[in-house]
């Protein structure tokens, strides 16, 4: 298992390096600049700007410092565009509020989804099976960019149960919303993919075996059944929760909750480039973290794999 390990490690190490380095020429390669306002400044005053914040130097160096910075300082640098604040304490504004949203939306599609997918491959072709289809078939069709608004719609200006936006520390009235916009399509992924593994689980020889046995169903589904039909499911939830993360741009936008999405469309919007790049590769840092945290529980439940 440890070798197994190292040499994941080996692999993700490299790709997190190259992304930021790919990150910073793609960023910069674009057309425009963070400067470029609708008149364009004198060039005095612009060659005083990029000397502020080191862009007047090769692009070697600059691609250099960069990587430094981040390896042994986490510093992304300073924002182009909010004064006195870096790119690090936007993040570290932003991102404690998109994480909690964003795992609790994962608790939800995690735990409803595989609860319905086992439930609908344990009553195949019943009344559960197809309410469970439909719920899932239903929630995938609604994106979080359609729910938003529509939840919005039927818990704020209707009925009047749970405020249409902002944060309040957390609060669980401001919580409740964005979970079920951000978690509802992923929810209904993780139910047909559990149905459907589940399905095939059941049909096995093992499983037959177990049955003719006289195990109690209970015990063949949880102890039997669950483990290898849960693994085509972790292969779905490491890219599911960075997917929860980085959707909560629509999220962020709609409720105002003041997360790490909405930053990065404001930076979007005004060329801040420091910012568009710092949270661009924090997520690409949690995809590549989760998908190894996912292989390695792959291996973990399933020994074949470290082979």
């Amino acid at each position: 298992m440890f070798a197994f390990i190292i040499r994941r490690l080996a692999v993700a190490i490299p790709t997190i390096l190259v992304l930021v380095v790919l990150s910073y020429i793609l960023m910069f390669a674009a057309p425009g600049g963070p400067f470029n306002a609708e008149r364009p400044l004198p060039p005095n005053v612009l060659e005083n700007i990029e000397a502020r914040y080191g862009l007047d130097q090769p692009y070697w160096k600059q691609i250099y410092d960069y990587l430094v910075n981040i390896v042994f300082h986490f510093d992304f640098g300073p924002s182009f565009k909010y004064r006195d604040r870096t790119v690090s304490d936007i993040i570290t504004q932003g991102f404690p509020v998109t994480l909690t949203y964003g795992f609790w939306s994962f608790v939800v599609a995690v735990i409803v989804g595989v609860s319905l997918g086992i439930a609908a491959a344990v009553k195949h072709n019943s009344i559960l099976d197809y309410f469970a289809v439909g719920v899932s078939i239903g929630a995938q069709s609604l994106p979080n960019f359609v729910m938003a608004p529509v939840l919005v719609l039927v818990f704020t200006l209707w009925l009047g149960w749970l405020p249409g936006g902002g944060w309040n520390g957390g609060e669980w009235q401001f919580v409740v919303m964005p979970v079920i916009a951000l978690s509802t399509s992923y929810m209904a992924s993780i139910a047909r993919i559990t149905r459907s593994s589940m399905l095939e689980v059941l049909n096995a020889g093992f499983i037959r075996t177990a049955r003719a046995k006289g195990l109690p169903m209970k015990r063949i589904i949880f102890r039997h059944a669950l483990k290898p039909a849960i693994l085509p499911v972790l292969s779905y939830l490491g890219p599911a929760f960075v997917m929860m993360i980085t959707g909560s741009v629509i999220v962020d936008s709609y409720f105002s909750t003041g997360g790490i999405g909405q930053f990065f469309v404001n930076a979007a919007f005004n060329r801040d480039y420091s910012v568009m790049m710092g949270i661009t590769i924090l997520m690409g840092v949690l995809t590549i973290v989760f998908n190894l945290v996912v292989d390695l529980l792959y291996a973990w439940i399933d020994p074949k794999i470290r082979y």
